[in-house]
């Protein structure tokens, strides 16, 4: 088990912000290079950056990784291209994730997204990923994007909050012990196992679960258990 350094929020928050500040620097550079080996150039500049970035083409299917990013899935760069990323996507995330993925490459239209990826010690990490759309004299080429562990702001301490609480006791008791599980990082099956119920009994208190809270997606579940108190932040 790796031992994480916490970090406080103004921190993290500046940290943030600076490697933002580099990322756009790095897409600004790779739609300002017009001369032979920009590409090249930008994939040197990419793999010294500390953030994960990824490029993708028109069609949706990702052509480049940087450094750190490869080291973070502990795959190599042919493995993870073209849709081969999406293979360390958690379960639960996994439709959301490349419904918002798509949607955006079909829009052209920037997004930010959060979801668990795995890690290349096999732990789920909560990442945030953004992307944006790139163009050369108006034709559309592609996203070029960057990606965060943001898993310390799912893990800073946190005061439960009455209304949280007051809505999440007002699921059943299967219903919160599957809720529990799924914010552990428990896949649904995983949950369904633990609990000796079928994978279809599991779902069908998930999608309870999150018509009951009002949320649409599992990161929001697992932010209304936290707050609850029923899992450890």
């Amino acid at each position: 088990m790796m031992t994480e350094t916490k970090m406080a929020p103004d921190e993290s928050a500046e940290e943030l912000r600076a490697l933002r500040e580099r990322i756009s620097q790095l897409q600004d550079e790779l739609l300002r290079q017009k001369v032979a080996g920009a590409e090249e150039s930008f994939h040197r500049m990419a793999d010294a950056a500390p953030v994960m970035i990824w490029t993708a083409g028109p069609e949706a299917l990702c052509t480049f990784f940087n450094a750190a990013w490869l080291e973070f899935r502990g795959r190599r760069l042919e493995q993870e291209c073209g849709n081969g990323w999406a293979d360390g996507l958690h379960p639960d995330d996994r439709d959301l994730c490349l419904e918002t993925y798509l949607k955006s490459f079909s829009a052209r239209q920037p997004f930010r997204i959060e979801y668990r990826l795995q890690r290349s010690d096999g732990e789920f990490r909560w990442i945030e990923n953004t992307g944006v759309p790139r163009f050369d004299n108006g034709i559309f080429c592609g996203f070029i994007g960057s990606a965060t562990d943001v898993t310390h702001r799912k893990t800073a301490m946190v005061t439960p909050d009455e209304e949280a609480v007051r809505i999440v006791f007002s699921l059943t008791e299967r219903e919160r012990q599957v809720l529990v599980l799924i914010a552990e990082g428990k896949s649904t099956k995983e949950a369904a196992a633990r609990l000796g119920i079928s994978y279809k009994t599991a779902d069908s208190h998930r999608s309870r679960i999150l018509e009951k809270l009002g949320v649409h997606e599992t990161a929001s579940m697992v932010r209304y258990a936290i707050r609850a108190g029923l899992v450890a932040p």
